[in-house]
């Protein structure tokens, strides 16, 4: 029963803390930090935006079958998922900057190479080396912003951070969908390389060195990596954390195709086709981190976890553009009202680990794995049946993992 009425603190308490959640989240002596974080993120992330949903057309375009398609998005989540957990428990001993500033580095480099790429193998080796730079910033970025924020106010900073990876997916499909028409493919691929160097100045130049770091100040012992694995509560919340990116597969990795082939829309549609979801995603990202402070954040992930299994249903009876924006934007919502608090119950379980950067590459670890089952299946299925028969399967996983998530979370 804890699960589903438990509340965290008597909504007197919570609605005074909550009176002053803007200047209470985030010290004043972190404010710095945190604005360079969320920036950082916001021009890489914009940088892989442009580029990512072009690339099933273009590999299309090589020749490649469905699952050539699906192994060059899933070459980028398998090795993501392969380097996540060293890099993290490295990053909890060793520091945050130098594994930020590595892997955008490592994103300037992929962005180059992709323009010189000729052939499906050469994309999907660049996709695998691309994943290991990635392993390198976002999980170690999220557990850089979860040790300056205040104890208790975890949503509100988690999704005021999620804002800026929301935000700039929505931004990057609709400019790379317009570079595309106005300039070429290859252009997306130099913007991508801008961006991703502007990152990493502002890394350099912005973040404390190493020796005044959060994670080395306060001297703690972290957890093993074993350790944290074995835990039940984080269990569950990777099972959830898959079970939605094997969706955000689906719509990432093939929902461009499907709309290309199925409906035959202009680049700039496709592009906000997929931006539509993230744009809703990201929009709600800082009112949910307020209301994950407050109410139950189990609640909250179960409530966003059936709306995002029914929004990547609708596309399979999609009959034109409206209908598929309808879905995607469903889709959004859910995920709009799971992640804060999916994210704000990672924090706290990084905190009792003492373990962040392990607590956040796991997640993200699933995150990875759950793009590379959503793209595969996505394949498997245009290539044997037809690749609208995706959505539901989708659907399925979706409402798999809402059904284990409360079981194993439960306290």
């Amino acid at each position: 029963m804890d699960f589903f009425f438990g509340i965290r603190e008597p909504v007197s308490q919570a609605a005074a803390r909550i009176m002053h959640r803007g200047s209470r989240a985030i010290p004043s002596d972190h404010k710095k930090i945190f604005l360079t974080l969320f920036f950082i993120i916001f021009i890489t992330v914009t940088g892989v935006g442009i580029v990512v949903p072009l690339l099933p057309i273009y590999a299309h375009d090589l020749g490649a079958t469905g699952i050539y398609v699906a192994m060059i998005f899933g070459a980028f989540s398998i090795s993501r998922a392969f380097f996540l957990p060293w890099f993290g428990s490295l990053s909890d001993k060793k520091g945050r900057k130098p594994f930020i500033l590595a892997g955008l580095a490592t994103y300037m480099l992929v962005a180059i190479a992709f323009v010189w790429a000729s052939n499906v193998e050469g994309l999907i080796a660049i996709r695998f080396i691309q994943g290991a730079g990635s392993a390198m910033i976002m999980p170690v970025v999220q557990a850089y912003v979860g040790e300056i924020c205040h104890e208790g106010t975890e949503g509100y900073a988690m999704g005021l951070f999620n804002l800026s990876m929301f935000l700039s997916l929505s931004l990057g499909p609709v400019m790379g969908g317009v570079v595309q028409q106005t300039w070429s493919l290859n252009a997306a691929f130099y913007c991508m390389t801008i961006l991703s160097a502007l990152g990493a100045a502002l890394c350099l130049i912005c973040l404390p060195p190493l020796s005044q770091e959060q994670i080395r100040m306060n001297k703690r012992s972290p957890a093993s990596l074993a350790v944290v694995i074995r835990d039940r509560e984080l269990a569950g919340l990777v099972v959830f954390r898959y079970a939605y990116t094997a969706c955000i597969g689906i719509v990432w990795c093939f929902m461009p195709l499907y709309a290309d082939k199925t409906f035959h829309l202009t680049g700039g549609k496709i592009g906000l086709l997929v931006s539509a979801g993230v744009f809703v995603s990201g929009a709600l990202q800082v009112p949910m981190g307020y209301a994950a402070d407050r109410w139950n954040r189990r609640i909250m992930v179960v409530v966003g976890g059936v709306l995002s299994a029914a929004g990547i249903l609708y596309p399979f009876w999609a009959t034109s553009f409206m209908d598929l924006f309808t879905g995607v934007c469903i889709f959004g919502l859910g995920g709009g009202i799971s992640m804060p608090a999916l994210t704000a119950l990672a924090v706290v379980k990084g905190e009792q680990r003492q373990a962040l950067g392990s607590v956040m590459a796991i997640l993200t670890a699933a995150h990875s794995l759950g793009m590379f089952t959503g793209s595969v299946m996505a394949g498997l299925t245009m290539d044997f049946f037809s690749l609208s028969y995706a959505f539901p399967c989708g659907s399925l996983v979706m409402a798999a993992g809402v059904l284990v998530f409360p079981v194993l979370c439960r306290r």
